[in-house]
């Protein structure tokens, strides 16, 4: 295979200089707590952007768990230890055989989910012990949505008076 100096550092350099960190991305969302202290699942996924070939990865905050999906992460996330677990790493189906022992991107943890996924993907979509039932999942939803609300109600007090009264 004959290849181009010039392209082939020109790809590099595109590459290296992508800013994508899943640890920061996880940490971002961490920071945000967008249930409180509440344990609760990161699912990222990638779609295809619409009229285009480009592909971006969503964040989704979550407090159930998904079902599992190729080319996607899961992970569950506890704000109050900032800490975070490794659900699963599923990549492209396309992707697979470059995570296999002796490869280039060799990586024995994915290439154990992978399998888990193709041949025991009841273990993947079980629950964790610490996950909530469906009533607790409600009773949270219900407090951010009053808490939302009381916000708002509160910032639209402050709109109906003019600053030099207030």
């Amino acid at each position: 295979m004959k290849l181009n100096r010039l392209e082939t550092h020109d790809r590099h350099q595109h590459f290296t200089k992508q800013d994508f960190d899943i640890s920061r991305c996880c940490q971002n969302l961490i920071d945000q707590k967008p249930f409180g202290n509440h344990p609760f699942y990161i699912f990222a996924h990638s779609r295809t952007e619409d009229y285009s070939l480009k592909k971006r990865l969503i964040w989704q905050p979550r407090l159930t768990r998904p079902l599992p999906q190729t080319n996607s992460l899961l992970f569950k996330a506890y704000p109050k230890d900032d800490t975070l677990k490794i659900c699963w790493i599923i990549p492209a189906r396309e992707m697979w055989g470059q995570y296999k022992k002796g490869q280039v991107c060799e990586n024995l943890m994915i290439d154990e989910f992978i399998h888990t996924f193709e041949h025991n993907r009841a273990l993947l979509k079980k629950n964790e012990e610490d996950d909530y039932s469906d009533e607790k999942i409600d009773q949270i939803y219900k407090e951010i949505s009053q808490q939302a609300k009381l916000k708002k109600s509160k910032g639209s007090l402050f709109l109906q008076f003019p600053k030099d009264l207030i």
